[in-house]
């Protein structure tokens, strides 16, 4: 019988053990101040997230993609990374790939006994043609789900590197990936519920996982989303923004350019800035990959 109780995510918080009794305000600021230690214990892994970002960059280079696998709450926070991209940073929805136990219905309701099955992890890597190019980032805040397992351990066993996110030290996924990221913030507030610290440490690395390996293949000019996709009126406004951020020019110039470059930011900052029409902005941002700082 597995014995949860060992498990940091499963413990008694001893700063909690009256929270049925405390106020409000005691309650939030107990709560306020477990959470910090979000970022201390991610602090702790930096070194490990840097190599973690260093492969996916990688792997995205080589045509690859960020596939991430997870069940409950992590599959969830997965789900929630890899459906941000295509907006934030221009990229098709298949590069960046949530895979969570039970399928799409999963998200938004628990599916009894899914994350419990490795064969089903494996299963749904099959099904979208998982191959050497990509990278396999498994998800569980235990560190022990079988689904996530089981995915990590096909991804192994075809050549596929991968890495792990737990909340558990010497967690067992993390004794299968190529890379194991074990961020430990403790005992939760609420005995066990680790949507709490848990799924905040694993938001924040999925935010450093994400952001980083976009600014590797080019993605980002300065601190600017370049890629952004102007498909609603917010973001229409934002991409104006951001070549008027890249090239301090008006807003009628930064609309001009946009429309001459049919929504293309990257290429409207290389018109703006080398003074060249869309075809010669387009040539240079090929010759450098896709990368703004080089093109210029």
């Amino acid at each position: 019988m597995l014995n949860l109780r060992k498990m940091e995510t499963e413990k008694q918080n001893p700063h909690t053990l009256e929270l049925d009794k405390m106020s409000i305000k005691e309650a939030l600021i107990v709560m306020n101040n477990e959470d910090k230690k979000v970022a201390e214990a991610i602090e702790k892994v930096l070194p490990e997230i840097e190599k973690a970002i260093q492969t996916i960059t990688e792997q995205l280079k080589k045509g690859g993609r960020l596939i991430y696998t997870g069940a409950g709450t992590s599959g969830r926070l997965g789900v929630l990374d890899a459906a941000e991209c295509p907006p934030t940073f221009g990229t098709p929805k298949e590069k960046v790939v949530g895979l969570i136990a039970g399928g799409e219905r999963a998200f938004t309701e628990a599916i009894e006994g899914a994350e419990d099955n490795p064969v089903l992890g494996k299963e749904d890597l099959i099904k979208i043609d998982l191959n050497t190019n990509d990278v396999v980032v498994g998800l569980a805040a235990s560190g022990r789900t079988p689904y996530v397992i089981g995915a990590l351990n096909y991804a192994n066993e075809i050549g596929v590197p991968t890495i792990s996110v737990a909340c558990n030290e010497n967690s067992e996924i993390g004794k299968v990936a190529t890379i194991a990221i074990d961020a430990v913030p403790g005992p939760e507030v609420l005995t066990g519920s680790t949507r709490l610290k848990a799924g905040s440490t694993q938001k924040m690395i999925l935010n450093m996982l994400s952001t980083l390996s976009m600014v590797g293949i080019g993605k980002v000019y300065k601190n600017l989303m370049v890629d952004v996709q102007p498909t609603n009126k917010k973001l229409i406004s934002r991409a104006e923004n951001i070549v008027m951020k890249a090239t301090d020019v008006d807003r009628e110039i930064a609309k001009k350019a946009l429309a001459e470059s049919e929504g293309k930011v990257k290429v409207a900052i290389i018109m703006i800035l080398l003074s060249v029409d869309k075809e010669t902005a387009n040539k240079k941002l090929e010759e450098s990959q896709g990368y703004v700082r080089k093109a210029l």
